[in-house]
C-alpha cells in the first residue's frame, strides 16, 4: 500500500544535525530532478528575493528559508509538515503497528522533493505546486519524466489523497482517488479544511488497519465520513456537517 499525501504550507521551523543530503532521501531516482529544483529555488531566493516572494505569496522570512536550503538544519518530513492533514493524521501517536505501516506506506507529494517518506530529513522551505522557476518551465514538465515511472512501479494499492496542484505533477494510473464533500441540504461542496482534516483521518485509519483493495479504503472511509460512495477507483467521502465535529474513531490499535 502507498498513500500519497499533499504537503502543507505550514511547516515547523528549525532543525538539527546535518543539512539536506539528497543521497539520504528515499526514492533516489528522483535525485537529479530534486537537485535541479533545490539549486534553482535557492538561487532565486538569493538573487531575486522580491520576485520569489511575489510568486509564492509569502513573507521575506519564508524566502530567506529558501535561500538557506542547502545549509539549514533538517527534520523528518512528518515532523516538518504541520498543516491540517498532518494534525489529523497525528503520526507521532500511531500505534506501534500503525507507525511501522506508516513508515512503509506514507509518501508526501512535494513540489520540491517529489516523494518523501516520513523519516526523510528536509529543511524548512516554501515552494508550492503551482510555482515555476526561471529556466525550468512548469513543475509538471520537470517532474513527470521522473515521478510518473516511480509511481507506476508501485506494486499493490495506491491511495491518492493529493490536492489538484500536486496531482498534476504526475499521474498515478490505477490509484484510488479520494474526494471529500460536505453536504448541506441537496448541495455538495468541497470545503478546504474539511477536505484536509478528513483525508488526514483517513490516512491514519489506513495506517492503523492496513488496506489492499478499494473495499478496504471504503471500510476505512466509513469510520471518518457520514457516507461513502464508490465508482470504480473513485471514492467520495460525504460529510453532513463540520469534519471536526465528528468523533475521532478511525481504526486505532
Amino acid at each position: 500500500m502507498l498513500i500519497l499525501l499533499p504537503p502543507s504550507e505550514g511547516k515547523a521551523s528549525g532543525g538539527r544535525g546535518r543539512p539536506l543530503d539528497l543521497a539520504r532521501l528515499s526514492h533516489p531516482a528522483l535525485n537529479p530532478t530534486r537537485a535541479r529544483l533545490v539549486e534553482a529555488l535557492a538561487r532565486a531566493a538569493a538573487e531575486h528575493p522580491q520576485a520569489l516572494e511575489a510568486a509564492l505569496g509569502c513573507s521575506p522570512a519564508a524566502v530567506e528559508q529558501d535561500a538557506r536550503l542547502l545549509t539549514s538544519g533538517t527534520r523528518p518530513a512528518l515532523e516538518r509538515y504541520t498543516g491540517v492533514v498532518f494534525e489529523a493524521l497525528s503520526y507521532a501517536t500511531l500505534s506501534p503497528s500503525g507507525l511501522r505501516r506508516a513508515n512503509r506506506s506514507l509518501r508526501v507529494a512535494s513540489a520540491l522533493f517529489g516523494l518523501l517518506s516520513p523519516q526523510d530529513r528536509i529543511p524548512a522551505y516554501r515552494f508550492s505546486g503551482g510555482t515555476s522557476l526561471p529556466g525550468l518551465g512548469s513543475l509538471a514538465s520537470a517532474w513527470r519524466p521522473a515521478l510518473e515511472p516511480e509511481l507506476q512501479a508501485v506494486k499493490g494499492l495506491v491511495v491518492d489523497l493529493r490536492s489538484g496542484p500536486y496531482a498534476s505533477l504526475a499521474r498515478a494510473p490505477g490509484a484510488v482517488r479520494v474526494r471529500v464533500l460536505r453536504q448541506t441540504g441537496s448541495a455538495r461542496t468541497v470545503v478546504s479544511h474539511d477536505n484536509k482534516h478528513t483525508k488526514g483521518l483517513l490516512a491514519r485509519a489506513l495506517c492503523e488497519g492496513g488496506a489492499s483493495s478499494v473495499a478496504d479504503v471504503v471500510e476505512a472511509g466509513r469510520t471518518v465520513a457520514d457516507e461513502v460512495e464508490v465508482s470504480g477507483l473513485s471514492v467520495d467521502l460525504v460529510l453532513h456537517g463540520l469534519a471536526t465535529a465528528r468523533p475521532r474513531t478511525g481504526r486505532d490499535g
